[in-house]
């Protein structure tokens, strides 16, 4: 049923009995009365359970490899274990004395919620309800706060799943572009009732990333802004103050390291969950999201009131349930945060909920049979294993079919002459494109995102300086050391998906270098690169408006977008032909070398 929005930024109660020590201590009237020892100040004990990032995953089930989900670390997914801790919770410390709360990223990143967007869209007329908002409505979440993720399906998708859910979604952040006014409730405010005492007031505000700008530029521009996290906390957790919260709770689709992926675009910090505890008094508990990694319990002082903020982060796709335990006690007529500690539980402990499963078991169906659907077949297997230090046709697949698409998009037009190359990331180390049997699964595992392409003007020296940029993934290694293929990478902590290659061109990465000066025979159509030369870049929508921050791309001047997923194309594409065979698609266009010689 529809909900009216509003109704989030009022006051709304939970009733039930709370632990609490009845009784005020009473001025002795006698000297038998003055030996009584004072009696207990009342108290209240409050648990707040938080996920964060679940992206889709409802069962401990991997659509791309049509199997349970394992890993080496013997993790579980999926929100139909998560449910099962929080009824553990829920019975230990009463229903009524907790809170769960999300921290965003929930309707994309599995073929689960694409299919829901796109296949069989929630948008339809009479369409069906999100299985993300039948699940957590059943679970019973509080609130959950934006992710950036939200918007990848564009602001109506958003607004039905929102339509569907039974909880506020929260984005103090998110306001109105020409009015800033909050397009998303901020807060929800919660009243718990104690035995014999004064109800505690508890105050969840929701902050989401201000990259979104970025990301999802072409849904939001000119429709929302984001303001930083900081600057809106402020704004905000004094209003909350004076309304009466005694418990201030912070949502933020936002990580801890205080670093950003968008370079000096915005003027805010993309991970500033911590920076927010640090500058913003009176906030108790931060629920920490995006990051991806699992923080048990982090302290931040704040630096003007001296307070220790709680924060913590659960790891991703509902594998940790995060706990905050606060300790209230009543004290000069209000109730005073006494003591917050944190610490997360493992979804691999307990089974699935069997109510869970058995509401969404009709989905999971349709989605398994959508995924296995056959639209081709290989020559032989392609995969990602060794793709982020050798050039791998399986991704070399994907910059075919980037430059393709936009060649004949750009047919008839005045740029249609200028060559096209394409950018493309290992994303993965496992995907797998076997011999034989090519289904959807096997793609959409070759391209995880739901990027879409988008096709920019750069010169030969903007490409080269990107090139550069992107050789800064590899760590660097002199010319005698032993090459340890696990150490090669994610030099600065770089994530895989930003490291780019570039197809139509041929170049080495001499890793021997420091980063800057990488780049050696970089040539196009057999010829030294001319710095002055005119490309036609095929990129994915991330990286053309900025994610990652590479140079050059974002101020480029764009050609050509559409809305259709890159994954979708490549599965046209397998289709059309009938036969992915490499020798259609792949080349060695680059390979790393030490002082000129080759490393592999």
């Amino acid at each position: 049923m529809p909900l009216n929005r509003r109704k989030f930024l009022k006051k709304s109660a939970v009733t039930g009995a709370g632990v609490a020590i009845a009784g005020a201590a009473v001025a002795p009237a006698q000297a038998a009365e003055a030996k009584k020892p004072a009696k207990a100040p009342k108290r209240y004990s409050l648990t707040v359970m938080g996920t964060t990032d679940l992206h889709g995953h409802v069962f401990n089930w991997d659509y791309f490899k049509n199997a349970e989900y394992s890993d080496k670390a013997g993790n579980a997914q999926g929100l139909a274990r998560i449910s099962t801790l929080v009824e553990q919770v829920r019975a230990e410390k009463g229903r009524c004395n907790t809170l769960l709360l999300d921290a965003g990223d929930t309707i994309q990143g599995t073929p689960l919620t694409y299919y829901y967007a796109k296949v069989d869209p929630i948008t339809a007329k009479g369409g069906p309800v999100h299985p993300m908002a039948q699940a957590m409505n059943a679970i019973g979440y509080d609130a959950v706060a934006l992710g950036n993720h939200e918007f990848n399906y564009g602001i109506e998708t958003l607004r039905r799943f929102e339509q569907q859910c039974r909880f506020p979604l929260l984005g103090a952040n998110a306001v109105d572009a020409k009015t800033l006014k909050p397009a998303f409730p901020p807060y929800l405010m919660k009243t718990f009732h104690v035995k014999g005492a004064p109800p505690v007031k508890v105050a969840v505000l929701g902050l989401t990333n201000p990259g979104i700008a970025i990301w999802d530029k072409a849904y939001v521009q000119g429709k929302l802004a984001f303001p930083g996290l900081e600057e809106q906390a402020a704004k905000w957790v004094p209003k909350l103050k004076s309304m009466g919260a005694d418990v201030v709770v912070v949502s933020a689709h936002s990580g801890s390291s205080g670093t950003s992926s968008y370079g000096d675009q915005l003027p805010y910090v993309e991970n500033s969950a911590a920076l927010v505890a640090q500058q913003v008094p009176d906030i108790d508990a931060i629920l920490v999201g995006h990051a991806h990694v699992e923080i048990p319990e982090l302290r931040v002082t704040n630096a003007k009131t001296g307070k220790t903020v709680v924060l913590s982060e659960p790891l991703a796709y509902a594998e940790r349930l995060s706990l905050f335990d606060i300790e209230l006690v009543f004290a000069k007529g209000r109730w005073a945060v006494e003591s917050v500690a944190s610490k997360v539980l493992n979804s691999n402990a307990v089974a699935d909920d069997p109510k869970i499963t058995k509401l969404l078991s009709d989905e999971h169906a349709k989605v398994v049979a959508y995924v296995n659907q056959v639209v081709g077949s290989a020559t032989q297997t392609l995969t990602t294993v060794d793709a982020r230090y050798k050039d791998a046709p399986i991704i070399d697949l994907i910059t075919k079919v980037q430059e393709d698409v936009v060649r004949a998009a750009l047919v008839g037009t005045s740029y249609a002459s200028l060559p096209v190359i394409a950018q493309a990331s290992p994303f993965s180390r496992t995907s797998e494109i076997p011999a034989g049997e090519v289904t959807i699964r096997d793609l959409s595992g070759l391209y995880v995102y739901d990027n879409t392409l988008v096709a920019k003007v750069m010169t030969g020296a903007q490409v080269r300086a990107y090139l550069e940029y992107s050789a800064e993934y590899f760590v660097q290694t002199a010319a005698d050391a032993v090459v340890d293929v696990e150490k090669l990478t994610n030099a600065g902590n770089r994530p895989d998906y930003n490291y780019d290659y570039v197809s139509g061109l041929s170049y080495e990465i001499d890793i021997a270098q420091a980063a800057g000066s990488r780049i050696k025979g970089l040539m196009y159509n057999g010829a030294a690169l001319d710095d002055a030369q005119q490309f036609v870049f095929a990129v994915n929508n991330y990286r053309a408006n900025g994610g990652g921050a590479f140079p050059h791309v974002a101020s480029a001047t764009e050609v050509w977008s559409e809305s259709t997923e890159i994954r979708t194309r490549i599965a046209e594409w397998v289709t059309a032909k009938g036969v992915l065979d490499p020798a259609d698609f792949a080349s060695v266009d680059w390979r790393l070398t030490r002082n000129g010689t080759p490393v592999f």
